[in-house]
């Protein structure tokens, strides 16, 4: 079986893949890379900053800001709203954090640093997100974007529908209505 081209020969055939240049950071624990991003800005390091990144991080996966600042509450109950969503636009805005906006209304967090481009499913009954990888897919959206002479430069996949529990659940319950 074939494998299919890495990014790495993607670009080399001519396929147009830009990438993120090298910082320095790649590698570096989030708390240590947002250190330095607050001496560059010249902001305060605050106590209460390192419990929210310690807190986003050690939940992992997509978090809306609300879950957060009630797990960062539970540590620290003087800790506010306004700081948690500072500190994740400081997270996003240096590449530590990704926004992700699946549902209308709601932004969800994950974490940015160190992380492979990923792609989603999206459950639109209970909202489980599920993240995964195809590179098959990844070069069929490069041949469609250079046979139109596009360069691509990012993008994200999100497909919704039923995930297999809430399928299961649906169709156990149309069995029953039509039996009823």
């Amino acid at each position: 079986m074939n494998e299919p081209p890495t990014r790495r020969e993607r670009a080399a055939s001519g396929a147009r893949v830009i990438e993120r240049p090298p910082d320095g950071r790649e590698g570096r624990p989030p708390a240590a890379v947002l250190g330095d991003i607050i001496a560059e800005r010249g902001l305060k390091h605050s106590r209460q900053r390192d419990l929210i990144v310690e807190t986003f991080f050690s939940i992992g996966g997509h978090v809306p800001v609300e879950a957060l600042l009630g797990r960062v509450r539970q540590r620290d109950a003087r800790v506010s709203a306004a700081t948690v969503y500072r500190t994740m636009k400081l997270l996003t805005d240096c590449g530590l954090a990704v926004a992700r906006q699946f549902r209308e209304g709601l932004t969800l967090y994950e974490p940015g640093a160190d992380r492979h481009h990923h792609d989603h499913l999206i459950c639109t009954h209970c909202g489980r997100i599920v993240e995964f990888e195809n590179e098959q897919i990844e070069v069929l959206q490069l041949r469609v974007a250079e046979s139109h002479g596009f360069e691509v430069q990012s993008h994200k996949l999100e497909l919704y529908g039923r995930c297999a529990a809430c399928s299961k659940k649906s169709g156990s319950a149309k069995g029953k209505e039509s039996r009823g």
